[in-house]
C-alpha cells in the first residue's frame, strides 16, 4: 500500500509475555488490556532495578504464572476463563507441549493455543503473527477488518474475508496490518479534528 513501504511484521522480545497479553486482550481496548497488563506484572513481576524510574518490574515467567491459581489472578479483574487461559498457556509451555518461536510450525502451533480453553482462532492467529512471525495469519471475526472490507460480522461476512483474502496468500498478515495501520491513521485523524 502506498504510504506503507517497509513495513514488516511485529515480532515479539518474549513470546510468552506477548500471548498473555493477547489473552488479556481479548474483548477489551487497548487501554484497558494495558490496565490489566500493568497490574499483573505489578503483582506478580519480579522487581527489577533499572535506570528508568517507570520500569520497576519485569513480566512474570512461565513458572510464576504456572503457579498461581484462577483467584489471585481474577482479584486483578481479569475474567476467570482469561485467568484460567493464562495458567494453562504458562503450563503447557512449561510441559514442552507448547513453544511459541519463529521457527515453530504455525498450523501446529495454533491448534495446540486452540486446545487451550479461553484461546479462540483470532487469538492462536494474533499470536502466531506476532510470536512465530508467520506471515499468512489471518485473523477470523475481527470486527475492525471487516469493517474495513465493509463486511458485517457475520458468518457469512467472515466467509466474504476469507474468499477474498486468498489471492493474499501466503502473506495475509500483511494484508492484516496494512488494514489496521490505515484505521489506527483514520482514527488518529478523528482525534486531531
Amino acid at each position: 500500500a502506498q504510504g506503507a513501504e517497509g513495513l514488516r511484521l511485529p515480532g515479539a522480545f518474549d513470546a510468552f509475555e506477548l500471548a498473555l497479553r493477547a489473552i488479556l486482550g481479548q474483548q477489551v481496548s487497548v487501554k484497558a488490556a494495558r490496565t490489566l497488563a500493568s497490574r499483573f506484572v505489578e503483582a506478580y513481576g519480579e522487581p527489577v532495578t533499572m535506570p528508568f524510574a517507570d520500569l520497576t518490574r519485569a513480566f512474570p515467567l512461565p513458572s510464576r504464572v504456572a503457579a498461581l491459581q484462577r483467584d489471585e489472578v481474577a482479584r486483578l479483574g481479569i475474567v476467570g476463563q482469561r485467568a484460567d487461559a493464562m495458567i494453562a498457556l504458562a503450563r503447557a509451555m512449561l510441559a514442552g507441549t507448547l513453544v511459541l518461536g519463529p521457527a515453530c510450525e504455525a498450523e501446529e502451533t495454533i491448534e495446540s493455543l486452540r486446545r487451550i480453553r479461553g484461546i479462540g482462532p483470532w487469538t492462536a492467529h494474533y499470536i502466531a503473527m506476532r510470536a512465530l512471525a508467520w506471515p499468512d495469519a489471518w485473523p477470523p471475526q475481527d470486527v475492525a477488518l471487516l469493517g474495513a472490507l465493509q463486511l458485517p460480522n457475520t458468518a457469512p461476512g467472515q466467509r466474504a474475508a476469507d474468499a477474498m483474502a486468498e489471492a493474499w496468500r501466503p502473506w495475509r498478515s500483511y494484508a492484516v496490518l496494512h488494514v489496521w495501520r490505515k484505521l489506527e491513521t483514520v482514527e488518529r485523524a478523528k482525534e486531531q479534528r
